[in-house]
């Protein structure tokens, strides 16, 4: 599939991530991001995203977010400026990549669930050696960070500047859906948040799975 986009610059993309993540979200369907590394650039169309707003004491209080209970070393980038990456490791196992907005100290931003790899396809299969088709290569947050060798050690760097790049789409999606956010435990997971937004019928939207009840 082609895709469209336009530039704009880094600081006119900052201005509009500076706004409310919930309504920033569906704006950065179909948008690409790009991460040139010394192996080659890979570029993602994102097709998928969920909004996490902030702690408990803030003017949107969002039980779902790390940042629920307040700044800590681990999520600090989520209240630094708009445009720079919070990476986290999750499970012992992944890494899981998200925007960050909002104006600098009020902690908001979007997880960047799914797309598809638009640039640099062969070096996202490198990097995801258990693919089974290329539809799947970014089809969830861990593939995503994956295909686009996103670390922990990109917390913290600016998304708009080189080696990354972030190009909004020509036009905002026409239509798209949203429904509760995925694998998120307690309210925050609940239709009360239905922060997760998505291109509706697209072959890379990942699967919804509710968040798993723990038992004492």
């Amino acid at each position: 599939m082609t895709v469209s986009s336009t530039h704009s610059r880094p600081e006119q993309l900052r201005d509009l991530l500076s706004g409310d993540a919930r309504k920033i979200a569906p704006l950065l369907l179909g948008s690409v991001l790009s991460h040139n590394s010394h192996e080659g650039t890979v570029a993602v169309r994102i097709t998928e995203l969920e909004a996490y707003m902030g702690p408990g004491d803030s003017l949107h209080p969002d039980p779902g977010s790390h940042t629920f209970r307040g700044q800590t070393a681990r999520n600090a980038p989520m209240f630094g400026p708009a445009g720079h990456l919070y990476v986290y490791f999750t499970y012992g196992m992944h890494y899981c990549a998200n925007i960050v907005c909002g104006p600098a100290g009020t902690a908001s931003g979007v997880l960047l669930r799914a797309g598809e790899v638009v640039e640099g396809r062969h070096l996202a299969q490198v990097r995801r050696p258990t693919s089974k088709s290329p539809l799947d290569l970014a089809s969830g947050p861990a593939r995503l960070a994956t295909a686009l060798a996103l670390t922990t050690a990109d917390s913290g760097r600016d998304a708009l500047t080189e080696p990354f790049e972030l190009r909004l789409p020509s036009a905002p999606a026409r239509t798209y859906s949203s429904g509760p956010r995925v694998g998120v435990s307690g309210d925050g997971g609940s239709a009360d948040y239905p922060w997760r937004f998505w291109l509706p019928d697209d072959p890379t939207v990942s699967r919804y799975k509710p968040a798993k009840v723990r038992r004492a």
